[in-house]
């Protein structure tokens, strides 16, 4: 995948939705491909993480493990599939966070990758493009949220 077919995929990714041309342009700089098996995993909960996920092809389960004392179980929040993104949030906030689900890869995914603390930067550099970031981000938490709540419900 080269730097145009980047550019593609993060200009029809949820997160960068109402960013122009120049400002993915710039997001692309930062970025690099990964690819990963089916049932391999891309995050892991628990661990800590510094990098956001755009999926380029391929499908991706969001799952949390729940341990209530006397109920236990995995849940699946989201299936993910292309222009969607996951990953540690926190780190366009400057803070260190531990992963809250795992990504488990459903069949062979492709990912677009980016340092969240170098978007973070790009996104200080310019306030507009950080706002625009941040406001598709609280979209996509919300609808995370939601998505959680609704799956431990069926534990």
């Amino acid at each position: 995948m080269g730097s145009s077919e980047i550019v593609d995929v993060l200009g029809n990714c949820e997160l960068f939705r109402g960013l122009n041309r120049d400002e993915i342009e710039k997001i692309a700089r930062l970025a690099h491909i990964e690819m990963y098996e089916a049932g391999e995993n891309i995050l892991n909960q628990g661990d800590f993480g510094d990098r956001l996920y755009i999926i380029a092809e391929g499908h991706v389960f969001l799952e949390r493990s729940i341990d209530l004392g006397t109920r236990k179980g995995n849940a699946i929040i989201s299936l993910l599939g292309r222009g969607r993104a996951l990953g540690c949030w926190s780190t366009l906030l400057g803070e260190a966070h531990t992963l809250l689900s795992s990504a488990i890869c459903r069949k062979p995914t492709k990912v677009v990758v980016i340092k969240g603390l170098a978007l973070r930067e790009m996104m200080l550099d310019n306030f507009q493009l950080g706002f625009k970031v941040l406001e598709r981000l609280c979209f996509i938490l919300r609808d995370r949220i939601q998505g959680a709540y609704g799956a431990m419900e069926n534990i």
